[in-house]
């Protein structure tokens, strides 16, 4: 996540320079005083956009398929761990039970308290490597759909050619209010899940 952020920071700073010189030199005064009114404008070459991606991410395909793959996994670990603490609870309770009634001897009570403390020593364990797996398994997730959608971003702008396509997100907010004719979010998803269910089906 650093990573993103240094480069959401980056691309904040380019975006703000570009403004400041377009503004100074009087280039792009038009298509400025357009965004900042009622009417719309349609993004042309050369023009600065931008994308939602909070909105981008929860709508791509690919996150979401890959987020209910990870959630699978994450509730049957859940599951398997649920059902192993209680065998250990009802094993405990057991043992407790036997030694109130004198039904242990101390060697026996020795022997099963320390098979019970390294079970829970090893459940907390198991716990502890399942929740590390599954966020590292998260990351390569974000990784692996950011890297999607930067390829497919920089692709896509061969073609478009604009001068600078910023992101804004709820947490880093690049763009505080835009014409929606630069915002080009629904086009960037409609083509993400285009090309993602293509390779899918393949």
């Amino acid at each position: 996540m650093k990573k993103v952020n240094i480069i959401l920071n980056i691309v904040l700073i380019l975006a703000v320079a570009a403004l400041y010189i377009l503004h100074f030199t009087g280039a792009g005064k038009q298509s400025s005083s357009q965004a900042s009114g009622s009417e719309s404008v349609t993004a042309v070459k050369g023009d600065i956009v931008y994308i939602n991606l909070d909105t981008l991410v929860n709508q791509y395909d690919m996150y979401n398929d890959l987020r209910s793959e990870l959630q699978g996994k994450v509730s049957a670990i859940e599951n398997d761990i649920n059902k192993q603490g209680r065998a250990l609870e009802n094993d405990i309770k057991s043992f407790q039970e036997k030694m109130q009634k004198g039904l242990l001897t101390r060697s026996q009570a020795e022997s099963m308290n320390n098979d019970l403390a390294q079970r829970d020593q090893e459940l907390r364990n198991l716990t502890q490597q399942k929740q590390m797996e599954m966020a590292e398994e998260e990351s390569v997730m974000y990784n692996k759909v950011m890297d999607a959608i930067t390829t497919y971003v920089e692709n896509y702008n061969k073609d478009k050619q604009y001068s600078l396509i910023l992101t804004t997100t709820a947490a880093t907010t690049t763009v505080i209010n835009g014409n929606s004719g630069l915002n080009i979010t629904e086009e960037i998803v409609n083509g993400l899940n285009a090309e993602y269910i293509k390779n899918r089906n393949k």
